[in-house]
C-alpha cells in the first residue's frame, strides 16, 4: 500500500463532521481536533521542529529549504493547506472505506447499501481509471475524500521532502484548518503567522485540475413575521408565514436553481426552511461569477419581498442578505504566477493540466483577499457531499508527485 493510500485510509476513519451554525465556539466540533493532533504528531515523528496547533485548531508546520541560503532568499515560501473536517451533510461517523482493486470500468455497487450506485453514465471520469484502484465508502457514509485526499497528499510529500534531498524545494509551509466545509475554514487563520508568499490548497477534485476561480457568494435569508390565531376562528385574522415562505420558495425562477445550472451560470438555492405560523425563516444561498450577475440574483429577491409584502400586508416580511466570499480571480490575477506555476507542475508531473472553475468556494477564496493568494489544485476526489464519493489512488499519487514539481518550479524560475 502505497504511503499516501495508507494515510487516506487511516485519517478517513475519524469522525471530523463539521457543523452549521455554531457561534460559540471553534471550531464547530471537537472532534475536528483528533485529527488534527494526529498530524501534529506524525509530523513531528517524521523530524520536524516548528510544528503547533494553536487554540483555534490550525495545525502549521515548516519543512526547511534544503538548497544554499543564498538561493533559498530568492525562493517564495510555498503553504500547502488543507481541510481536515467534513460535510455535514452526509454521515462522516464510522466510514469504511473500500478499495476497487483493478477496476473493470462498470457500475461500482457499494457493499454496506447495494441501493447506492457510482454509475458510470453519471461519472465518466470512472472510464479513465480502468485497471486503477478506486477508493469509496461502504455507501452509508460519505468517504472523505473532501478533504482528507488533500491531507495526506501533503503529509505524504512532506514525507518525500524530508526523505530525498534530491529534489530542490525552498522554505514549505504546512497548513491544516477546521471547518471549511461550514464557511468558516479562515475565520481566524493568521495569514501574516503562516508566513507563507503564496498559498495552494490541495481541495480540487479531477486529476490535473487547476482550479483559479470560484463562486462569489452571498446568503440571504427571508424572516417573516405573521399572525398566529386558533385556526377555528382564523377568517380574515390569521397570517400564515409558513404559506408565506413556501410562496417565496416557489417564486424562484426554476431555470436559476443549482439543479438547472452549469458551467459559468450561477443560481438561486432555497436551502432551508424553518418556523412555524407566527414566524418563518427562509434560507437561500447566492451564487455567480460575476458581480453583475449577483447583482441580478438580489434583485430578483428584492423583487420577491415586495410582492409578498403587497399581497400580505399584515406580515412583516425581512430580506437580510449577507456577503460570504467573492471569486478569487479576481485577486489572483494581480500576480498571475501562482496559476502559471501551478500548470507547469502539472506538465512536469506528466499530466495534462485542466484550468477549472470551481462552482462553489474555497478557503482558497478567503486566504486570497487576506493577502495571501491561493489557488486551488487538484487531490482526486470525485461526488463530493455524497455516499457515492470516490477516489483513484492514482489520481492521489499524481497529486503528490504534483506538489514536488511545483516546489522545483519555484526553485527554477527564481534563478
Amino acid at each position: 500500500m502505497s504511503d499516501v493510500l495508507e494515510r487516506f485510509i487511516r485519517y478517513v476513519k475519524v469522525h471530523t463532521t463539521s457543523q452549521e451554525g455554531v457561534e460559540d465556539s471553534y471550531p464547530s466540533t471537537e472532534r475536528q481536533k483528533d485529527l488534527l493532533g494526529m498530524l501534529v504528531n506524525e509530523l513531528k515523528e517524521m523530524g520536524l521542529t516548528d510544528v503547533e496547533m494553536d487554540e483555534y485548531g490550525y495545525v502549521m508546520a515548516t519543512v526547511p529549504a534544503n538548497i544554499p541560503p543564498e538561493e533559498a532568499s530568492k525562493v517564495p515560501t510555498v503553504g500547502l493547506i488543507a481541510h481536515v473536517d467534513t460535510s455535514p451533510d452526509v454521515s462522516g461517523e464510522n466510514v469504511k472505506p473500500i478499495l476497487h482493486e483493478n477496476y473493470d470500468g462498470s457500475d461500482i455497487i457499494l457493499p454496506g447499501d447495494e441501493s447506492v450506485v457510482i454509475e458510470v453514465k453519471e461519472n465518466p471520469h470512472l472510464l479513465e481509471n480502468i485497471g486503477n484502484t478506486i477508493v469509496t465508502s461502504d455507501g452509508t457514509t460519505l468517504l472523505g475524500a473532501d478533504d482528507k485526499a488533500g491531507v495526506a497528499e501533503i503529509m505524504a510529500a512532506v514525507k518525500i521532502l524530508l526523505g530525498d534531498q534530491t529534489i530542490p524545494h525552498g522554505k514549505v509551509r504546512i497548513g491544516f484548518t477546521p471547518d471549511e466545509e461550514v464557511g468558516n475554514g479562515t475565520k481566524f487563520f493568521d495569514v501574516e503567522r503562516f508566513g507563507a508568499d503564496i498559498g495552494y490548497t490541495i481541495d480540487g477534485g479531477e486529476i490535473g485540475e487547476v482550479e483559479d476561480e470560484t463562486f462569489n457568494a452571498m446568503g440571504a435569508t427571508f424572516i417573516i413575521k405573521g399572525v398566529n390565531v386558533h385556526p377555528g376562528y382564523a377568517k380574515d385574522k390569521m397570517t400564515n408565514s409558513v404559506r408565506i415562505g413556501a410562496e417565496i420558495i416557489d417564486m424562484v425562477p426554476s431555470t436559476l436553481t443549482p439543479e438547472a445550472t452549469e458551467d459559468r451560470v450561477g443560481y438561486l438555492h432555497p436551502h432551508h426552511i424553518e418556523g412555524g405560523v407566527e414566524e418563518t425563516k427562509v434560507r437561500l444561498l447566492i451564487r455567480d461569477f460575476t458581480m453583475e450577475g449577483m447583482g441580478e440574483k438580489v434583485n430578483i429577491l428584492e423583487n420577491i419581498a415586495e410582492l409578498q409584502r403587497a399581497r400580505y400586508p399584515k406580515a412583516d416580511i425581512i430580506l437580510d442578505i449577507k456577503e460570504s466570499y467573492r471569486n478569487m480571480k479576481f485577486k489572483l490575477d494581480e500576480d498571475p504566477r501562482a496559476v502559471e506555476y501551478a500548470i507547469e507542475a502539472v506538465k512536469r508531473a506528466g499530466i495534462d493540466p485542466k484550468k477549472a472553475i470551481i462552482r462553489g468556494g474555497t478557503d482558497g477564496a478567503m486566504l486570497s483577499y487576506k493577502g495571501l493568494l491561493t489557488p486551488n489544485l487538484f487531490a482526486g476526489g470525485m461526488n463530493f457531499h455524497s455516499k457515492r464519493e470516490f477516489v483513484p489512488v492514482e489520481s492521489m499519487e499524481a497529486s503528490v508527485k504534483t506538489i514536488l514539481k511545483l516546489l522545483s518550479v519555484y526553485v527554477d524560475r527564481s534563478k
